[in-house]
């Protein structure tokens, strides 16, 4: 039985999935709304929309999924293991402190650079004979019936009409695949802009990564390939973000940094271009409806307190294949609509730990009351001395308990 995926959305959810659908022969349709880069340097690595100046922190279970994929091997020499995790708060006495080795495991995950990442999975998926890569097409009309799911697109002045048997929107936090389903969605803005950057530092990283809470906001520090090189990942409230940008702010952003996070690392010496990203919580009231299913940032967007958004987002792709898998081996229909909201209701579970978690974070931190800075800092010394607790929260933050 012959059946076609659409796949609509071409940042890293989309090209993984699309590159997982590939290795169990599922043949595939990939749409982007962005022309892709070139890449035909090959020391060049351009931001492209999607694959831009932020780093992912992959969890264990996410490098588990790019093995499988045979992509590690390409990927890795990229990203740097963490093999050492810091949680503290300026200005307080707690301190919570994961070691790898305690926990017997090589490494926590792996942080990479965006732009390297989707370099390689979009070089992969330009690769692959399964999957047809049409970008800078704009969808503009998604209507289903019992059998099909029809899609109507622009590519320049062409206009494309597509069938499918099932069609998985992953087109972003403001999906339009959403919207003309009639999906709504439950959105929370933190009232915070993401300043993205690269620092050099004159100690070495020692593969330590940081999170560190701040009042202007929770500070974390990962270390990236090269000894001194780490990624910033710096919430601030939103409205205050000039501050932090530009060139002539270089000093400004290093100084704050020096402040706000000690000599752990000792002198911030240098600063790459900064970027900002407004947060916000997106949780959208249904994930299938249909012959159609929400995945990435279409189903749910979270704050990047914990570095877990994307990962999340993998082992929901991972979940969704292993369905589909099952439907085609039996010679059954991959858009079947009760197989999808089965699906749907697989992930609920994982995804609300990971969502709930992320969000009580933000919120828990950004209060400065005393006494609920007091009770904070006794948290995290419970958890550095409580037996048990450690390895149970690494196993959930490295994606081995979803």
């Amino acid at each position: 039985m012959q059946q076609e995926v659409i796949i609509v959305g071409g940042g890293m959810v989309g090209l993984s999935l699309a590159l997982m659908l590939a290795k169990q022969n599922i043949a595939v349709k990939l749409l982007e709304a962005i022309k892709y880069p070139n890449y035909d340097d090959v020391n060049l690595a351009p931001y492209h929309s999607s694959f831009d100046a932020r780093n992912t922190a992959l969890s264990r279970r996410s490098v588990h999924i790019y093995q499988d994929l045979s992509l590690w091997e390409t990927l890795q020499p990229y990203a740097t293991p963490i093999y050492e995790v810091n949680i503290t708060e300026q200005g307080g006495f707690g301190k919570a402190r994961l070691l790898a080795q305690q926990e017997k495991v090589e490494s926590f995950g792996q942080v990479i650079e965006n732009a390297w990442l989707g370099r390689v999975l979009l070089t992969e998926v330009r690769k692959n004979p399964l999957i047809e890569l049409i970008d800078g097409v704009q969808v503009t009309h998604l209507s289903q019936d019992d059998s099909r799911v029809t899609i109507k697109a622009e590519q320049g002045e062409q206009a494309i009409a597509l069938q499918a048997n099932l069609l998985i929107a992953a087109d972003g936090r403001d999906s339009f695949c959403r919207q003309a389903l009639g999906i709504g969605a439950d959105v929370h803005d933190y009232d915070q802009v993401a300043i993205v950057t690269t620092v050099q530092t004159s100690k070495p990283h020692g593969h330590v990564g940081f999170e560190r809470f701040s009042p202007l906001g929770p500070l974390a520090l990962l270390p990236l390939p090269g000894e001194y090189r780490r990624s910033v990942v710096w919430p601030v409230k939103k409205g205050t973000e000039h501050e932090w940008l530009g060139s002539e702010n270089d000093q400004h952003f290093l100084d704050a940094l020096q402040q706000t996070y000690g000599d752990r690392a000792g002198k911030f010496e240098k600063t790459g271009q900064r970027f900002s990203y407004p947060l916000s919580q997106v949780l959208a009231h249904k994930q299938a409806v249909g012959r159609v299913v929400l995945m990435g940032n279409a189903a749910h967007t979270i704050h990047p307190v914990a570095g877990q958004g994307f990962n999340l987002c993998l082992r929901d792709a991972h979940v969704l294949v292993r369905y589909l898998v099952e439907q085609r081996d039996q010679q059954a229909d991959l858009g079947d609509p009760n197989m999808l909201l089965a699906y749907e209701a697989a992930r609920l579970k994982d995804q609300k730990r990971v969502i709930t978690f992320c969000d009580s974070v933000v919120k828990g931190f950004s209060n400065q009351n005393p006494l609920l800075k007091f009770a904070r800092n006794t948290g995290l010394l419970a958890f550095d001395l409580i037996p048990g607790i450690k390895p149970l929260v690494a196993s959930y933050a490295m994606g081995l308990k979803a």
